[in-house]
């Protein structure tokens, strides 16, 4: 065998192997959706995929699934399997938190986080807020509704509620 023979054969072997490690199987959260194009972040990797096509995606869809590069240059990429999809939202609520919750807050200074699980999915997280500062804290982490919609996808729920009363808040990450 000649290297020209071995090089005829090598490159498929390789590209072959290249193409299945470069493939992404993740939980994936649409940042940013256009009728021919949409944008996926891995919840787990913070890897930011663009797609080259839109496989019919919503802007902040959670999407359980496989993307593969687009060859030959491999700088977009495209869903090549799709496992679940589902949408999430966030909410401010107008409801209290619970009285859990504000003991949970009592028991910690200001600026303390709590993080628990709920009773079957989900977590909720309580943070003890300066009470004359409660509603710019609602606003601060409502601001931040990626990264609230990425933990969400990463914990498998549905909802985010944000609830408050002076000096409590909470986020509660809900089937």
């Amino acid at each position: 065998m000649t290297d020209a023979d071995h090089d005829a054969d090598g490159p498929d072997e390789a590209s072959a192997a290249s193409d299945e490690s470069e493939r992404v199987e993740g939980t994936f959260l649409v940042t940013a959706a256009e009728a021919d194009s949409a944008v996926l972040k891995d919840v787990e990797s913070g890897q930011v995929h663009t797609l080259s096509s839109n496989p019919g995606v919503e802007c902040d869809d959670v999407v359980e699934g496989v993307v593969a590069p687009d060859p030959p240059l491999n700088v977009s990429y495209q869903l090549v399997e799709t496992h679940s999809r589902r949408s999430l939202s966030v909410e401010r609520s107008d409801e209290p938190p619970t009285a859990h919750s504000k003991e949970l807050a009592a028991t910690q200074d200001v600026g303390g986080l709590t993080r628990e699980e709920r009773a079957g999915t989900g977590e909720i997280h309580v943070i003890t807020v300066p009470e004359d500062g409660t509603r710019t804290a609602v606003d601060d982490v409502l601001e931040d509704e990626e990264q609230l919609r990425s933990r969400a996808a990463r914990l498998g729920v549905n909802r985010v509620e944000i609830r408050s009363s002076p000096g409590v808040l909470s986020v509660r990450y809900m089937p």
